[in-house]
């Protein structure tokens, strides 16, 4: 099964080459793996092709402008052939050099499953050894969407055909256009999915949608919208609720 990787990047020369590198090093070797810049004005198109040579021709990239993060992740699915697609963004990495064969062989051994999904790190940028949050996937359902929950959407693979067939990103969104697609994907059209107990990658703290109390409300705003879009009834109120629970996950981190 061929596995293929999409990473979406704008100005992002000081993290870049750990995603990249992270890629290489897994020991699964049928991946392809799809980098999508967005024309950047830093090193991050240099450092691309400082890495391109070391993948022997499974990596491809562009660099030219676009809509947004989300609309280059759309070219980056389109421009996939492999069987399944997964997103990683430009400042996280996997710390695991065995994720794309758990994938492949989760896939395998479960006929039926049309998406996978896992845990993730979230780590302090100063000491990628440091886990400050655990955010576990385990007890996801799709009727958690309209209290604000959804698997961690950084471990979401799903086969290439059920974004032909159900959809790709929406590039109006902001923030929460995963949040939107996997509403769209697990609660409408019922993809059979599979949760991995496994954490697929670390994350680093100070992403678009952590960064802060007005990112957070904008967050919201935007799963409300997602939710009525989708035939979900939610509001504020409901989504406050998933605040409680990121309190017990950091009191319960695993470091």
């Amino acid at each position: 099964m061929k596995i293929s990787i999409v990473t979406v990047t704008y100005n992002s020369a000081n993290t870049i080459a750990c995603t990249i590198e992270s890629v290489l090093k897994q020991k699964y070797e049928d991946y392809e793996y799809i980098v999508v810049d967005g024309g950047s004005k830093d090193a991050t198109v240099d450092i691309i092709k400082e890495w391109e040579p070391k993948f022997s021709g499974r990596m491809r990239w562009i660099s030219e402008k676009d809509k947004g993060m989300y609309d280059g992740i759309n070219k980056g699915i389109r421009m996939s052939t492999g069987d399944v697609v997964g997103i990683i963004n430009s400042d996280d990495f996997y710390h695991r050099e065995d994720i794309f064969q758990i994938i492949n062989d989760a896939f395998k051994a479960h006929k039926g499953i049309e998406a996978i999904y896992g845990d993730v790190r979230f780590v302090n940028p100063n000491n990628l050894n440091k886990t400050v949050r655990y955010y576990s996937s385990k007890n996801f359902k799709p009727w958690r969407f309209r209290f604000g929950f959804m698997p961690a959407h950084p471990t979401f693979f799903t086969y290439k055909r059920n974004f032909e067939k159900y959809g790709f990103y929406k590039y109006d969104y902001h923030i929460a256009a995963d949040y939107e697609l996997l509403i769209r994907h697990l609660y409408v059209n019922k993809v059979p999915s599979l949760y991995l107990p496994v954490d697929f990658m670390k994350m680093r703290t100070g992403g678009r949608s952590t960064d802060g109390i007005q990112a957070n409300i904008r967050l919201n705003k935007e799963i409300v919208r997602a939710c009525s879009e989708n035939g979900i009834w939610t509001c504020m109120p409901l989504l406050f609720l998933k605040y409680f629970v990121k309190v017990f996950e950091l009191v319960l981190t695993k470091n």
